[in-house]
């Protein structure tokens, strides 16, 4: 009897045995291995460090703080006090570094030359300065007609010279180009021992000068004065000096004894009378100017005047002395 159902048949090959179904891949999330990290723990454990890295800032602060020893109170006005204190150590610090670098102080042998000499041209710098003003107040204070005065006897001093300079040009001349030099030298020979006699106080000598009278009866007039009214006549051009009967030359010498005056060792009495040859416009300026003599004498109460005159006569001679050591060099 014939069923419905297809007769079982049996084959060779019998149906394998089922494997277990393998789960199907997902495109979308590949499967990864899995690592001691992809653990539940590892995860948790990288959770939690993330956590602790987000701490706020303030956190490290305060642990700083409690590092450092510093209390609640130790802010930025706490720790003010110390930087302040140390700020004004740093100056006296400085300071110290200072005088130690310059002190004591360390001078090479050219240094300290190289100062002396420097010290030394200030003080003559000094000196000069100080000379120059004090010549300066003593003409700053001069009246207008003292200091034309002045500068006439500067101008009168000069044109001196410029004639002496001439008239030794025109001796030279007349040497070199005489025809009988040796007549020529005897005549300027004869006149040079006039001139010479002049000076030398040997020859008796006339001409146009001043006459100067110092009269002390109420002061005192010594012997340095005189002395310094000759000096001023001298640089003023005087030719021939006679004070009373001596006559002054170039050996000469003033000296005081019993309030009187001696000159040469011959004692003149007052009023002194002074005769100087030479040019008026020169002399008398002279003795006037401003701290000159006619003021120091004056000062001295004593009473001074002075008279021009075309014709002076100095009549008093010197012997003429021998030298007893000194010879004359030329031949």
């Amino acid at each position: 009897m014939s069923s419905g159902r297809e007769p079982m048949t049996t084959d060779d090959t019998a149906e394998e045995p089922r494997q277990p179904r393998e789960p199907a891949e997902r495109p979308d999330r590949p499967e990864e291995p899995r690592t001691p990290e992809s653990s539940p723990d590892a995860r948790r454990k990288k959770a939690e460090g993330e956590r602790r890295e987000t701490v706020p800032a303030a956190e490290p602060a305060e642990d700083l703080g409690e590092e450092s020893g510093e209390g609640p109170g130790d802010g930025p006005e706490d720790r003010a006090e110390p930087e302040a204190a140390q700020e004004v150590q740093e100056p006296s610090s400085g300071r110290q570094r200072l005088v130690k670098g310059l002190w004591p102080p360390r001078l090479t042998r050219a240094q300290l030359i190289v100062a002396l000499l420097l010290f030394g041209l200030g003080l003559g710098l000094a000196i000069q300065v100080r000379s120059t003003n004090d010549n300066n107040n003593v003409l700053r204070g001069a009246r207008q007609e003292d200091l034309v005065r002045i500068l006439d006897e500067l101008d009168n001093r000069s044109q001196r010279l410029r004639d002496e300079k001439q008239r030794l040009e025109t001796q030279r001349t007349e040497l070199e180009n005489s025809s009988d030099r040796a007549e020529e030298a005897r005549k300027q020979t004869a006149q040079k021992e006039q001139q010479l006699g002049v000076l030398a106080g040997t020859v008796a000598a006339e001409g146009p000068g001043i006459t100067m009278k110092i009269d002390a009866s109420k002061g005192t007039v010594e012997s340095d004065m005189l002395l310094d009214a000759v000096q001023e006549l001298r640089a003023a051009g005087a030719e021939a000096i006679q004070i009373g009967k001596v006559r002054v030359v170039a050996s000469t010498y003033f000296t005081d004894v019993g309030g009187a005056v001696e000159i040469d060792g011959r004692k003149v009495t007052l009023p002194y009378v002074i005769k100087v040859i030479g040019k008026p416009e020169d002399l008398e300026p002279a003795l006037n100017i401003p701290g000159g003599v006619v003021q120091s004498l004056e000062k001295e109460q004593a009473t001074v005047s002075i008279e021009r005159s075309k014709k002076i006569v100095v009549d008093a001679l010197r012997s003429a002395k021998r030298p007893d050591y000194a010879r004359s060099s030329s031949r």
